[in-house]
């Protein structure tokens, strides 16, 4: 099992937990409305963001030549983080023996706790060990500072590391959006995730996607972004992973193990688009109820949408965000779609 505790004087700060893959979402910024998102990961589990996070920042006009990409970005920000790498994400109740101080809670949240700097101390000596945030429209969550707290004990977890097929067996993934409500915000991020990684692979061309489900979620987007299919070089987007055949296409979306972070292998020239665990699972299994009594096949454009009356947005912010970390934005095409996006990156209406 792992345990984090205070570097300063080594008192807990965690249950046992176990490690997982960082999820695309575990910072997410989502809707306008009151309350937080759902933890972005479940109990018992963390997860270490190899990114650099935190003070001090750097105004993108400010970096000499080759600073951001050795920070891992290769389109302008505003301005990037240069802090430490290794913040540990935890989902709020793992957290023992750090306390918030209000004297370290900043002014910038709306409803509840926000920032980029500890607000939570050690309770045995008061050193400020983690963030806590809870404020509306982000997700709640505890990161630990890798600067002032450390592994104490490490091991195997209360979490199992789960094989391809126990996955199917035992994670079955998560539907679209529930019934009277929007789409899952899990399902915003990994799509624009998905769509980032895509459109890097394939120079921003049309894509052909002969699945119904899967359309219904990226055509739209792609569309808008690139154009419809028939005004350029057609490539194919296939459902990819384990329980479906070998990919036969371009590209194949395939599935993020949820606790390693491994890719489902294809072989080339077969080109992965990754997506997370719990969208690919629904896609990939979940059939849609076919009417009572008929025994005539329904044609894909007949086929019930996923959420009638909605159309799917994915996540402006975090597509940005992905696209600006692929080495392929500075190709010219992609770069276009890139700096049509970042003065309104809340949302893709305007594609």
């Amino acid at each position: 099992m792992t345990v984090f505790g205070c570097r300063s004087c080594d008192a807990t700060l965690t249950v046992p937990v176990s490690r997982v893959a960082l999820p695309v979402h575990a910072d997410q910024k989502y809707g306008n409305g009151p309350g937080s998102l759902a933890p972005a990961l479940e109990p018992g589990t963390f997860a270490v963001n190899p990114l650099p996070s935190g003070s001090p920042w750097r105004r993108w006009a400010e970096l000499e030549a080759g600073e951001a990409e050795a920070l891992g970005w290769y389109a302008p920000r505003f301005s990037i983080s240069a802090g430490p790498v290794g913040r540990v994400l935890l989902a709020p109740g793992d957290v023992r023996g750090a306390v918030i101080d209000p004297a370290l809670v900043g002014d910038s949240a709306c409803c509840g706790l926000d920032g980029s700097e500890p607000n939570m101390v050690c309770v045995t000596c008061g050193t400020p060990v983690a963030i806590r945030i809870d404020d509306c429209s982000l997700r709640q969550a505890v990161w630990l500072d890798p600067l002032t707290t450390h592994v104490i004990e490490d091991g195997p977890g209360p979490h199992p590391v789960l094989d391809w097929a126990d996955l199917i067996d035992q994670r079955p993934g998560i539907p679209p959006s529930e019934p009277g409500s929007g789409w899952d915000p899990m399902w915003a991020a990994t799509a624009a995730s998905a769509l980032a990684h895509l459109l890097a692979a394939s120079g921003g061309e049309p894509i052909l996607i002969p699945d119904h489900q899967v359309a219904e979620v990226f055509r739209p987007t792609l569309e808008r972004l690139v154009g419809p299919v028939g005004t350029g070089p057609e490539r194919t987007l296939v459902l990819a992973g384990p329980g479906l055949p070998d990919a036969d296409a371009d590209f194949a979306l395939i599935p993020e193990h949820p606790q390693t972070g491994e890719l489902w292998p294809v072989a080339p020239p077969v080109k992965p688009i990754p997506l997370a665990w719990d969208a690919w699972r629904h896609l990939a299994f979940h059939q849609a109820p076919k009417p009572v009594g008929r025994s005539v096949p329904i044609p894909p454009e007949a086929l019930p949408a996923l959420l009638p009356g909605y159309r799917f947005e994915p996540d402006g912010p975090i597509f940005l965000s992905v696209l600006a970390r692929l080495p392929e934005v500075r190709q010219p095409r992609l770069r276009a779609i890139y700096e049509r996006g970042r003065p309104y990156n809340h949302t893709f209406y305007i594609f």
